[in-house]
């Protein structure tokens, strides 16, 4: 049968792949996009291909809050809350900078929030030239590392054509315990300098695309004790369904490309990543 195309203005999803062997956690999410008429569909599609837990990410205020509400409402979820690096600047233009982080501090410490992210540094939207955005960048990611520290909590980071700045950083403030690169970026030198610190690197759906031989390069020096997937949705949709809105079913794909880079069986990979994010993350 042809494949049905969307019409204009359509949310067309992708079908629902094949189920995992072993239930696994997508450790990255944005449901806060959707509608929450949505979410609970959405949240059982995951469950129905063995993606049962998820990481749901709040980075500015509003879905920060969504997200301290939203975790109490479905069991399958536990949060994080941060200030986006691209919403840093704009925080601090408007002089609300350090109110913003301290309302992060607090919403971390709710039920349910286990994760202090995302955060970091994203040099992709400002201009090297912007001294004042790259400050506020960098002290908004300073402060979320401290406050990982205070509480006990993995950090999340946002690593988007920031490399060396964001292992910098870290190396001055020093890293938390649980570190983990959402939607690891990088190469594969620098994914044995977090794999030597005993980082975790989290893979989305672009180390299924066709263009992304070097992240799975990346990938392939990785311990499978330190991978962790996630599909950063809405975005980040992966093959075959690059361009259609991503959703936690099709964390699927990409754990069988993972499993495909790292020579092991599906079973093993599921069962792994799933140990290593409760260990980031705690039970659910």
């Amino acid at each position: 049968m042809a494949e049905r195309q969307p019409k204009d203005g359509e949310d067309f999803r992708p079908p629902l792949p094949q189920a995992l062997p072993v239930a696994v956690v997508d450790g990255h999410t944005h449901l806060d996009f959707e509608d929450d008429d949505v979410v609970p569909g959405l949240l059982s599609h995951a469950a129905e291909v063995c993606v049962t837990r998820s990481v749901q990410i709040g980075c500015d205020l509003d879905a920060a809050r969504w997200t301290v509400d939203a975790v109490q409402r479905h069991p399958g979820l536990v949060g994080g809350v941060a200030i986006h690096p691209n919403e840093a600047p704009r925080l601090a233009a408007g002089g609300r900078l350090d109110d913003a982080l301290a309302e992060i501090s607090e919403l971390a410490t709710r039920p349910r929030i286990r994760v202090v992210g995302e955060t970091g540094l994203d040099w992709f939207r400002t201009d090297r030239a912007d001294d004042a955005a790259r400050h506020a960048q960098e002290k908004s990611f300073r402060a979320h590392i401290r406050l990982a520290k205070q509480l006990g909590l993995p950090l999340q980071i946002h690593d988007r054509d920031a490399h060396d700045d964001v292992l910098r950083v870290l190396t001055d403030e020093g890293a938390p315990e649980r570190t983990v690169f959402h939607c690891f970026s990088g190469d594969a030198a620098m994914a044995r300098v977090c794999v030597d610190a005993g980082w975790y690197l989290s893979f989305a759906g672009t180390v299924t695309f066709k263009n992304a031989g070097a992240l799975r390069e990346a990938l392939a020096v990785v311990p499978l004790g330190q991978v962790q997937v996630e599909t950063d949705a809405p975005f980040l949709t992966p093959v075959p369904w690059r361009g259609r809105p991503n959703a936690g079913y099709l964390v699927p794909l990409t754990v069988r490309a993972v499993a495909a880079v790292l020579d092991r069986d599906l079973e093993t990979v599921c069962e792994s990543l799933s140990a290593t994010a409760e260990h980031l993350y705690g039970p659910w």
